[in-house]
């Protein structure tokens, strides 16, 4: 196994967190986003981590966690405890390539709202939004910016040098938090803040699975 997702509940103010246990009823706490540990539920089936994320959880007369339900539309507070999907890697992680980035702009045509993202595997993927779904996507490791014009998407974007060069520089520190926070959906950072291409090739390199 090289990759599997425990479940974690995490309370709003962020100060207390649970782990689901193996029989997939009851919780243990712990740190959120902490290393997997024996009696944790380890979930590799797509369809069991994707009932998940974004459910919202509340303690029973036993302290128990139940799932609740999803957050509605307008809940932009997100007060409660909610549950959150952990990716764990047990095998060295893979680094993107920008090769590949080129590609899957190159593949799809402007005029449509393209999400590039990378998935799991480290491998980027364009996402027709208007078709799938962003929130409580598991699939999306790190996501760009959703773009439709052609100086984003297609064969003028990817001629563009400066800006596929910067583009995989931010989807780079994205793998690399990506990995330290064990969160997933995370938002490329701003270019001007990262470091050269190398050194965080390096980091990820670096990077200690479990």
């Amino acid at each position: 196994m090289k990759l599997c997702f425990t479940i974690d509940a995490l309370a709003a103010s962020g100060d207390d967190a649970w782990r689901l246990l193996e029989d997939r009823v009851n919780w243990r706490a712990c740190i959120f986003a902490e290393d997997a540990k024996e009696g944790d539920a380890k979930l590799t089936l797509p369809a069991d981590v994707a009932a998940w994320p974004g459910r919202r959880l509340k303690k029973d007369k036993s302290h128990v966690l139940a799932a609740a339900s999803r957050p509605g539309l307008f809940d932009f507070l997100m007060r409660g405890i909610f549950a959150h999907a952990i990716p764990h890697r047990f095998a060295p992680p893979p680094i993107p390539g920008k090769d590949q980035l080129i590609s899957a702009i190159q593949a799809v045509e402007p005029g449509r709202p393209w999400l590039p993202y990378l998935d799991l595997a480290g491998h980027f993927r364009m996402l027709d939004t208007s078709r799938g779904s962003i929130v409580g996507n598991i699939d999306i490791a790190v996501r760009g910016e959703i773009a439709s014009s052609a100086d984003y998407i297609g064969a003028k974007a990817v001629a563009n040098s400066v800006l596929m060069d910067e583009s995989f520089r931010q989807f780079l520190a994205g793998w690399l938090q990506h990995l330290k926070t064990r969160r997933i959906g995370v938002f490329v950072p701003d270019a001007e803040k990262l470091e050269p291409e190398d050194k965080i090739i390096a980091q990820i390199r670096d990077w200690q699975y479990e």
